[in-house]
């Protein structure tokens, strides 16, 4: 069973309400956007982060960026970074751009900012370039198994 036909089985099996959303092949939330016709806001990126030889995903709008000190915090680090590609793919068999927020289901913590609930519908890859995912993001929160966090900030074009 691929990741994609987890998330959906587990989303299934909670109750959650949630939309499949077919598109064409997209790796940036920028591009996700644009094909889904929706603001960038209502965008959910995940992103795998390493810090001390281990991973978490942290999940946020695809408007705002990363807040590294927060994320250092959060992790009890000095150190953290995103995965790079190769890692990725090493650890979650996925590529960039199909990083869905469901990283319990990959034996990997999940933090989700608040930045999440401003929206009332969020969107999200489903482990795939071609195929997203909409419902609420309290719906989100609960599936992900997620821990609510503060570490998005706004953009440096805002």
């Amino acid at each position: 069973m691929s990741l994609t036909d987890e998330i959906e089985a587990h989303l299934s099996n909670l109750g959650a309400p949630y939309k499949i959303l077919e598109h064409e092949a997209v790796t940036t939330s920028a591009d996700a956007a644009r094909v889904r016709g929706v603001e960038l806001s209502s965008g959910a990126k995940a992103l795998l982060i390493k810090a001390k030889g281990d991973y978490a995903l942290f999940v946020l709008s695809a408007a705002l960026q990363v807040d590294w000190k927060a994320v250092k915090s959060i992790l009890s680090t000095k150190d953290a970074r995103l995965a790079t590609e190769e890692e990725l793919l090493d650890r979650t068999g996925l590529t960039k751009g199909s990083v869905p927020p469901f990283g319990n289901l990959l034996g990997i913590p999940v933090y989700v900012d608040n930045s999440i609930l401003e929206e009332d519908l969020v969107r999200f890859n489903a482990a795939s370039l071609v195929k997203s995912i909409e419902m609420s993001g309290g719906a989100l929160l609960n599936a992900v198994e997620g821990e609510w966090a503060v570490f998005a900030k706004s953009t440096d074009r805002d």
